[in-house]
């Protein structure tokens, strides 16, 4: 009796045959005779082509196809957990560095700055108002300097934290140790001016003493608090600029390893649709659905990161430090009215510095002492007709051109017309300076009442400090909302790789086995 064979093949039957086909062909071992180089050939070569002939062999089979194809899925997935997963610490890391080292030593140096401007105004206003040895005092503004004098002695704290803060960086180290020692002369210049102030006659004493404290603020002192600032500021930048360039690149990255999975997954279902008859294999659909969610969720983390970065820096930040030293410059063109009420001899530069320092808070192109007012009102007039037309420059004009936030426009507005009532009472001290009431013009600049300089000088800040708030909320916020981005969604995107290779592997499983003896 004649047996016939069927057509039909099973994928055992396939991959026997695929294999058959190469062992008729066996490859003489190097070393035996059949195996020595003809002439003209190079030596090693039959190991070569037994070597591609191997490789062929292998691939040349569909179990090895799919074993080669699932230890690259493997592969990538583990190459792009390795780059997700080590992201959050990284991120947090940063948020660490930002929030516990250089924003506070920005904003630390900035508050020096103002405390010392500050401080040698109430100095100043305590040599306005003491009268002689307590004669014909002014009482309450004479209070109210001593009592604001005081506070500021907070700075030799300030100056001790700033140091902390600045271990490991020799530049600010450098400029600390500088600050502390000038700051040290500078206590003992005020506080021999204070005792010659309470002394009979001794007046012109303590304004030479004042002098000399004043010009070391102005020389030494004050050019090394904004040496810190800048350098705290630009070690912000220099960290915020790494940042962004890393989470560019892993972004980039991830993206281009969730693509290669992507198609390997691709082609690892083709190869089983064309092996096994089968449309979809269920585990590799869930493995490929696992895949996308990675990276989606990884993708936003980490842009969700880099946009939180770039809030907190150049939306918020820029603000908070623009409008910090605006305060600052400000607490210094308020002393330079005290000063030039106080010494008299240097009346004209304290006018040319005030005005500088106004230039530097709202700067007026060829504007003088005596123009600047109109300046102003025409400048303010035209941004309040058309917001985009800023004829002006300065801190103010950063703060306008970096309008973020709900509210921050009314209030950076107020800040600028505060500022504008302000600036119109140093003309009235200037002008009672000039009818030589002297007494009136030192009463109307240091006093606290209503409608005085001060009271008014007040408001200016409370508006500056309205703004100033609002910017330092969005920091924190940012801050925030930037540690919450990597905490939530890179876990997610780990545990959604590690699904995809499982499934890739258990999918794969039951067509191997199908192979096997």
């Amino acid at each position: 009796m004649t047996i016939t064979a069927g057509t039909g093949h099973s994928p055992e039957a396939e991959a026997r045959a695929e294999a058959g086909t190469h062992h008729a062909t066996a490859v003489p071992p190097a070393g035996r005779p059949g195996s020595q180089p003809r002439e003209g050939q190079r030596p090693g070569r039959p190991r070569t082509d037994a070597l591609k002939k191997r490789l062929r062999r292998h691939w040349a089979t569909l179990p090895a196809r799919l074993r080669l194809i699932r230890a690259a899925i493997l592969l990538l997935t583990a190459a792009l957990a390795l780059l997700l997963l080590p992201a959050g610490p990284a991120v947090s890391a940063t948020w660490d560095t930002v929030t516990g080292r250089d924003a506070p030593r920005t904003t630390s140096a900035a508050g020096l700055d103002l405390a010392l401007n500050d401080m040698d105004a109430q100095a100043a206003n305590i040599l306005l108002s003491s009268g002689d040895a307590g004669a014909d005092r002014m009482d309450v503004p004479y209070g109210k300097a001593v009592g604001f004098y005081a506070a500021r002695r907070t700075v030799s704290r300030e100056l001790r934290t700033l140091a902390v803060a600045a271990e490991g960086d020799a530049r600010a180290e450098h400029t600390v140790e500088a600050l502390t020692e000038n700051f040290a002369r500078y206590q003992e210049l005020i506080g021999r001016a204070l005792e010659n102030d309470g002394r009979k006659g001794g007046k012109a004493a303590a304004v030479d003493d004042y002098r000399s404290a004043t010009a070391l603020l102005s020389a030494e002192i004050w050019p090394e608090s904004q040496a810190l600032i800048a350098a705290n500021d630009d070690a912000y930048e220099a960290e915020y600029d790494a940042a962004r360039s890393r989470l560019s690149a892993e972004l980039i990255t991830a993206v281009v390893l969730a693509l290669l999975l992507l198609a390997l997954l691709a082609v690892l279902q083709w190869y089983l649709a064309r092996g096994f008859h089968r449309i979809l294999n269920p585990g590799l659909v869930a493995a490929t659905l696992c895949a996308c969610i990675a990276l989606a969720v990884g993708g936003q983390a980490i842009a969700a990161s880099s946009e939180h970065l770039r809030g907190a820096r150049r939306d918020a930040f820029d603000s908070v430090v623009a409008l910090s030293r605006a305060r600052a410059v400000a607490y210094d063109a308020n002393a330079d009215e005290s000063r030039y009420l106080l010494v008299k001899q240097e009346r004209t530069s304290y006018v040319q510095a005030f005005l500088d320092k106004s230039q530097q808070l709202y700067g007026i192109e060829g504007a003088t002492i005596d123009t600047y007012d109109a300046g102003l009102e025409d400048t303010w007039s035209a941004y309040r007709t058309d917001p985009t037309d800023l004829r002006f420059t300065g801190e103010f004009r950063r703060e306008l051109d970096n309008i973020t936030f709900p509210r921050e426009r009314a209030a950076a507005e107020r800040t600028v017309e505060t500022y504008a009532v302000y600036q119109r009472d140093d003309r009235t001290i200037r002008r009672l300076v000039a009818e030589g009431k002297e007494r009136e013009a030192v009463a109307f600049c240091i006093s606290w009442d209503k409608n005085k300089s001060n009271a008014h000088f007040g408001a200016w800040m409370d508006a500056l400090d309205e703004v100033t708030e609002i910017n330092r909320t969005h920091f924190a916020t940012s801050v925030r909302e930037g540690r919450g981005a990597v905490a939530g969604l890179l876990p997610a995107a780990g545990g959604a790789l590690m699904a995809a290779a499982a499934l890739t592997v258990l999918s794969l499983r039951p067509r191997l086995a199908e192979f096997r003896d």
